[in-house]
């Protein structure tokens, strides 16, 4: 019984400190905020039930983007966020503290990266994590070459479609 109290205080502490990664790849993966809730509890239920087979050798964060991404990923094959017979999760990490912590300030830049294909806001999101190359290919399974070179392409996306966002969203006022 003692392992298994240390094994969850363990895994609480180390989920409380990345827990800005569930949060980001809910964000940009669910359609709504109640798909997002849910997927960050998906988040966090695979990440324990997989909590035992993490390696030490290997950094946490990079370990836990990879199971994030895979289940996001998982649920945009198969177009529903969670079966309806799942068992709820309380919304807080042990202690009381929020998985989400919303952040209106980037809305639009989720938005922008939303419309993207769900292996792109997955790069992107490592890349806006300040993520090495090495590690973004290691999480997606690419080589660290088509990593750089795709980064750069959807860096020159985003900057597209964030700076013409504002004028597109003011036409369809005026429009309405």
């Amino acid at each position: 019984m003692r392992q298994n109290e240390e094994r969850q205080r363990r895994f609480a502490g180390l989920l409380t400190e990345h827990r800005r990664i569930v949060f980001k790849v809910a964000r940009v993966y669910a359609r709504g905020e109640e798909d997002r809730r849910d997927l960050e509890q998906d988040i966090v239920l695979q990440l324990w039930r997989a909590f035992p087979r993490y390696d030490d050798t290997r950094r946490f964060s990079t370990w836990m983007y990879r199971i994030a991404l895979n289940v996001a990923l998982s649920g945009v094959r198969r177009d529903a966020v969670r079966p309806a017979s799942s068992q709820e999760l309380d919304d807080q990490l042990p202690g009381g503290t929020p998985i989400s912590e919303p952040d209106e300030r980037v809305a639009q830049l989720y938005q922008a990266i939303g419309r993207f294909e769900p292996l792109d806001r997955a790069l992107l999101l490592l890349y806006l994590d300040d993520r090495p190359h090495a590690d973004m290919a290691d999480v997606l399974g690419l080589t660290v070459s088509h990593v750089g070179t795709k980064i750069g392409r959807l860096k020159e996306r985003l900057r597209r479609e964030m700076t013409d966002a504002p004028v597109n969203h003011r036409r369809n006022d005026h429009v309405a």
